[in-house]
């Protein structure tokens, strides 16, 4: 059995493993029991009712939390022409095309976000064995292929969290940080969830949203009702 220290131990005495708390008791146990030094992101995992296995259960996607993740992102940028400067017009730290292939190729990895258009995927794909490992792959379904980059730059910037069902049926997401305000968090939170829901499978059966917890990075877990 994993060991813990004095400040994970303190923080999970204060917490009922048997109970499942209201939305903000539980942000604001989780914020009171922070571990870290530095600003813990609040993170959920979601138990869902769908088979990942099955393609049209296999849950991904994105949300724009409306109070923002408390993250900046380094976010590259695939385009050409016009897009090329209109992704560096939004903000976006990185924009090229072959240039910053052969760099990833290479061995480099200094970013946090890759966005393409469409006619640069044959460039972008292959880049596969090493995006796709690290999550960065550009993925229409979650708005990171599109010749709208100063959106999709936009909304990055803005709070934008991908997510995506594990082989447990799980989702991972943050929904801020443990500075945020409990309304914020509660706000962003619901945001995650109400776009989980909206995304329930027509074949999924029985309980879609079978549990939720959230914890702080390398904080213990605090079950939510939702």
């Amino acid at each position: 059995m994993a060991k813990h220290g004095k400040k994970y131990n303190a923080a999970a005495e204060k917490i009922d493993r048997l109970k499942v708390y209201e939305l903000s008791e539980a942000l604001g146990l989780a914020k009171e029991g922070k571990v870290t030094k530095f600003d813990a992101s609040i993170d959920v995992a979601v138990k869902l009712g769908v088979d990942p296995r099955k393609a049209d259960q296999n849950i991904r996607g994105s949300v724009v939390l409306p109070k923002g993740s408390g993250k900046k992102f380094r976010v590259l940028v695939f385009a050409k022409g016009e897009k090329e400067k209109e992704a560096l017009d939004a903000g976006a730290e990185f924009v090229g095309g072959d240039d910053l292939a052969k760099k990833i190729q290479g061995g480099w990895t200094d970013f946090d976000r890759v966005v393409a258009t469409p006619d640069m995927m044959g460039t972008v794909g292959k880049l596969g064995k090493i995006l796709g490992p690290r999550g960065l792959m550009p993925n229409p379904k979650i708005g990171t292929v599109t010749f709208d980059v100063k959106e999709a730059v936009r909304q990055i910037q803005a709070g934008k969290v991908d997510f995506r069902v594990d082989k447990a049926g799980i989702i991972h997401a943050s929904v801020g940080k443990a500075s945020f305000l409990v309304e914020d968090l509660a706000e962003n939170f619901k945001e995650l969830m109400g776009t989980l829901v909206k995304m329930k499978p027509a074949t999924a059966k029985g309980t879609y949203v079978k549990g939720i917890s959230l914890s702080t990075t390398m904080g213990p877990g605090i079950r939510v009702s939702y």
